[in-house]
């Protein structure tokens, strides 16, 4: 599922021929997606002009003239491609040159609009998990599909102080609470895991055990990877394109996700894939270092080690292998 670097970039992408355009002509070319489309969606929406593009968590929205909001969700597969007519010039970098007439017409494109820049916007989605409908825009905070949501992980409200309270008394490992929208909205699988990297924080560690030094850390981790995926252009795992049909490339520098039985980008150990809570986490292993450390476990001499904890030694100088303790100790740190 595109997480918020993908849907950050999509935005980007329709500024240019959306943001200050009207939509001239607007067709849904069946019933529904994931849920029925609003009544009268198309007249609607025809004849109004977006006032802004802006995003929220996962969501593209497009406030109206009208005091309406378009809310537009990607589901697992959607994708949102960008023609211009004729030579598009002054519309950006983020279209495809021409929009023929057969554009819009494919098999699992559902939603057509076509904007005075002059630009046709086609959605597709062949699993129809997307979603499309239409807010009011006095009520989007008290809307169902957004009441409750945490603060944006980019805007000035989100901080280390911020994530500090958010995590008070959280017993949940620290994956599955960044994860959780009410506490960071738009977080996913695959940027929750890389922060998590960077800020060398064991995703099953319980986020209420988090130390305030380390979610120090850890905040500006968050902020950092996001926005240096959505300057790539986001992830293109399987389906995500930019909306000029261009692949994102962030997956190309993943340190944690996806790495299985890969060399740790910090130190010579393997990635190991784990699940929480169904969403899968690449822990870094230690799996090189003979003796030393079994799937993050060790079981030596009144030591036992767990993926997130520190070890308590009160055994011999030399733990394993004749391993000084101060060494032992410092490098299990540090990794």
């Amino acid at each position: 599922m595109p997480e918020l670097p993908e849907v950050e970039t999509v935005k980007r992408g329709l500024q240019p021929t959306v943001e200050g355009r009207r939509f001239i002509c607007v067709e849904a070319r069946r019933r529904d997606l994931r849920i029925p489309f609003p009544e009268d969606f198309e007249n609607r929406l025809t004849g109004r002009r977006v006032q802004r593009l802006w995003r929220r968590a996962k969501y593209i929205m497009a406030d109206l003239d009208g005091g309406e909001t378009l809310v537009i969700h990607l589901g697992m597969s959607g994708r949102i491609a960008v023609y211009t007519k004729g030579n598009g010039r002054g519309l950006g970098a983020f279209h495809y040159e021409t929009a023929g007439g057969e554009i819009g017409r494919g098999k699992h494109d559902h939603v057509v609009f076509d904007t005075d820049a002059p630009a046709r916007i086609v959605f597709t989605d062949h699993r129809r998990f997307g979603l499309m409908t239409i807010v009011e825009t006095a009520a989007l905070e008290s809307h169902k599909l957004f009441r409750g949501l945490g603060a944006e992980p980019l805007s000035r409200q989100f901080d280390a102080e911020y994530l500090k309270e958010a995590l008070r008394n959280k017993e949940t490992p620290i994956k599955s609470a960044l994860l959780d929208q009410r506490v960071i909205a738009g977080m996913g699988n695959i940027y929750v895991c890389e922060a998590l990297w960077r800020s060398r924080i064991s995703p099953k560690r319980q986020a209420a055990r988090v130390k305030a030094v380390q979610i120090d850390v850890l905040a500006p981790a968050i902020k950092q990877v996001l926005r240096e995926a959505v300057r790539a252009g986001g992830s293109s795992l399987r389906d995500h394109r930019q909306t000029n049909g261009e692949l994102g490339y962030f997956q190309k520098v993943f340190a944690a996700y996806d790495r299985e039985g890969q060399p740790c980008m910090r130190r010579g150990c393997h990635g190991r894939d784990q699940t929480h809570r169904t969403k899968r986490t690449f822990n870094i292993l230690l799996s090189n270092m003979p003796g030393l450390l079994n799937e993050l476990t060790i079981r030596a001499t009144n030591v036992i080690l767990r993926g997130d904890d520190f070890p308590i030694w009160n055994g011999p100088k030399t733990p394993i292998g004749g391993l000084p303790r101060s060494i032992f100790l410092c490098f299990l740190r540090s990794c």
